[in-house]
């Protein structure tokens, strides 16, 4: 009996002990500023009745003291376009925040706009109130109307007429978006085409696909997420597949941020003054096709920048061809990759002979042994000239071809550094240092039928070999 008294004695003061512990907890008005995570939160640009993705602030109490935050609230109020959570609890103004001494809340941030034209700035700030003064962050984001192309179980999403997009308003696209046969469709300068997660476009045979950017304004093409984060990394949407017999017309694109960029199969392709970097497998792949290209830029392709199946028709001029990747350095990332053979949707193996394939006055060069990779089925052999070309080349059974005292590789140098300014993405830069070896070395005779660099500056004398100048 003594010890059950005991026992329910002990229990009673170890209550009153928890109670008085949590009783004696006071919390005092801050007589410090707070210090925060961030000052300014940069939401990624955000589309009209489409919510941003959550950001965070921290909130640090440095005081060695318990104190009550007055009032946190979003200077715009209930009109805000963003709204706020405060330690687990929603809304726009919050009164008595409490927050424990060497201890820190969290706020949670996003943006749910309306926009009232093609592109708008969203900015309000978090205000923190107290004795020790008025403090704030920033909330910042780029808002832009948008024109929706949603694929459903009812709605195939299909262009059946003839039709030009402009750029008053960014085109996002969510499933297939699907060119229909006879299509034309035309893009104009200055649009911005966004794919969502596992979202592409298809472009029927006999349709056409004309992107019509300017040096000043060039058409986008890249996945729907605008942080920064995803500026630099792959498979944000899969690819614009190009079918049998369709033609694409591309002029100062910037194509980017998928699984293949251009898909193409018995394609017609005009590329000019053109960007397309960082898919999961290839940037261009081409499956007996018929390819034009001049002052382009690539970089960042897991298994190749460009890759050529089944034969076709390939030109590349004054093309800087760079394959660099952090994210992706254990995959092949060749510049170029070139085969007569091509696996169907069967399994089935199909051949034909590379019929043309000219790259003159370009840069192919990466960290791996061989840029440049070709495997030429036996009794059908490639039809090809490298000219006035830097390459990295290891060798002839790796590359498939000969380098030295062959008469299709023509005033061309091996294995020297471009000297790049920057080639990695986050700040990529593929213009050559003034030290650079392709500095003058290019043919003034190819130069001249592509005498402006993508930056439109001339090099109708002492060409530089690559897309820049």
């Amino acid at each position: 009996m003594k010890f059950k008294l005991l026992l329910a004695f002990s229990f009673w003061m170890l209550l009153v002990a928890v109670s008085c512990n949590k009783d004696d907890i006071t919390f005092d008005a801050p007589s410090q500023q707070l210090r925060f995570s961030r000052d300014t939160v940069f939401c990624d640009t955000v589309y009209h009745q489409v919510r941003s993705e959550t950001y965070v602030v921290k909130v640090y109490n440095n005081e060695d003291k318990d104190i009550l935050i007055p009032r946190v609230n979003l200077e715009k109020g209930s009109t805000s376009l963003y709204r706020i959570n405060v330690d687990g609890k929603p809304g726009y103004d919050f009164k008595d925040v409490p927050l424990r001494k060497k201890d820190s809340l969290y706020i949670y941030v996003e943006i749910a706009p309306q926009a009232t034209g093609p592109e708008a700035i969203a900015e309000d700030k978090v205000i923190f109130s107290g004795p020790a003064g008025q403090q704030h962050v920033t909330l910042f984001s780029v808002v832009q109307d948008a024109e929706f192309f949603i694929q459903t179980p009812t709605n195939p999403n299909v262009i059946t007429s003839s039709t030009t997009w402009t750029n008053n308003k960014a085109k996002i696209i969510y499933g297939d978006l699907t060119i229909d046969k006879n299509v034309t469709l035309d893009i104009d300068p200055g649009t911005k085409v966004y794919f969502h997660k596992n979202s592409g476009m298809k472009v029927s045979s006999d349709a056409v696909l004309n992107i019509n950017g300017t040096l000043d304004q060039q058409v986008i093409l890249r996945g729907d997420r605008n942080d920064p984060y995803y500026d630099t990394i792959s498979k944000n949407w899969n690819s614009i597949k190009m079918e049998p017999n369709s033609i694409l017309n591309m002029n100062h694109a910037r194509l980017f941020g998928g699984t293949k960029g251009l898909e193409m199969k018995q394609t017609t392709a005009n590329i000019s003054n053109s960007f397309i970097h960082t898919f999961f497998e290839y940037g261009l792949y081409a499956i007996n096709s018929t390819v034009t290209a001049s002052n382009l830029v690539m970089n960042n392709c897991g298994l190749s920048c460009i890759g050529i199946f089944k034969g076709g028709k390939h030109n590349y001029t004054h093309a800087t061809i760079a394959n660099y990747s952090k994210s992706m350095g254990t995959f092949d990332r060749k510049g170029i990759f070139a085969t007569n053979e091509w696996k169907n949707e069967a399994g089935q193996t199909e051949q034909a002979a590379l019929q043309q394939f000219n790259l003159k006055n370009s840069i192919v060069y990466s960290d791996r042994d061989n840029s440049v990779q070709f495997e030429q089925t036996p009794g059908q052999q490639f039809e090809y000239l490298i000219q006035n070309c830097l390459l990295k080349y290891s060798g002839t059974s790796e590359a498939g071809f000969t380098f030295d005292n062959n008469v299709n590789v023509i005033q061309s140098i091996k294995n020297t550094d471009p000297q790049f300014m920057n080639y990695f993405m986050a700040k990529m830069n593929l213009r050559v240092k003034t030290t650079s070896p392709a500095k003058g070395k290019g043919n003034i005779t190819v130069a001249g039928t592509v005498p402006f660099d993508i930056v439109n500056e001339s090099r109708t004398a002492n060409p530089t070999i690559g897309a820049y100048q």
